[in-house]
């Protein structure tokens, strides 16, 4: 799985934690939405409050990195998102090389978010998103194309008077995997009674659907959580992103 940061030329980092905008781009998705559809994502991402926990770290946090390299020409096409190709222009020189990225992202990881929509009863609702998930209108991956996720990925309904007190109720998808101390993200002001934050910042990872670019800023806290305070898992676990 890949939480996109902000990406430098041709390297795209990972953050520990799914960003605002490809929850929001996981979601629409599933629900079917179109690329076209820039304001229903826009406001689907409006709506989004989350809070996210890292249940299984792959290897101590280990990143892996895919090294992508293509030969490109001057009458080659790509396709972007505003749904026409893409030209290339420049001297015969620019074509001499090979096109060099760089893509980071996580394996055998499971992280476990707790959200809610504001408001809750405009469309698509909770439970229409949960529907959406099980069955989703095309395939699912989180972050990159390549990321399919290997079990389902909707869990069940809890509450909570925060989206971090509904994290907390909620049992780790593995007592064994867990670490000691859970790592745990959550907004500004949805925190919950015993849960401190070791930082608090402002996280760009918002994205103006309309117009294409990311921007934007909100302050997330980030903490830990000993094992223990959460619930043991119940049978049949819960799914993992």
């Amino acid at each position: 799985m890949s939480f996109g940061g902000e990406t430098i030329d041709n390297l795209g980092v990972t953050r520990s934690f799914p960003s605002l905008s490809m929850l929001t781009g996981l979601f629409a998705n599933a629900l079917g939405l179109r690329r076209v559809d820039r304001e229903a994502h826009q406001r689907l991402q409006d709506r989004l409050v989350f809070a996210a926990r890292i249940d299984r770290e792959p290897a101590g946090g280990t990143r892996l990195r895919d090294f992508q390299t293509v030969q490109l020409r001057a009458n080659d096409r790509g396709w972007t998102t505003h749904g026409v190709p893409q030209g290339r222009t420049g001297g015969a020189a620019t074509y001499d090389s090979s096109h060099l990225r760089y893509r980071d992202y996580f394996a055998d990881m499971c992280v476990t978010v707790a959200l809610r929509l504001e408001p809750d009863d405009e469309p698509p609702t909770l439970e229409r998103l949960t529907e959406a998930l099980y069955e989703p209108a095309r395939p699912l991956f989180i972050g990159r194309k390549p990321c399919l996720p290997s079990t389902p990925i909707a869990g069940p309904f809890v509450d909570g008077s925060t989206v971090m007190s509904a994290l907390v109720s909620t049992p780790l998808a593995s007592t064994e995997d867990a670490p000691e101390s859970v790592r745990v993200s959550w907004p500004d002001g949805e925190g919950c009674p015993g849960v401190l934050d070791y930082q608090t910042y402002l996280l760009t990872d918002e994205r103006n659907w309309v117009s294409g670019l990311h921007g934007g800023g909100r302050r997330v806290c980030e903490g830990s959580v000993p094992r223990s305070r959460f619930p043991q898992p119940c049978c049949g676990g819960m799914g993992e992103m």
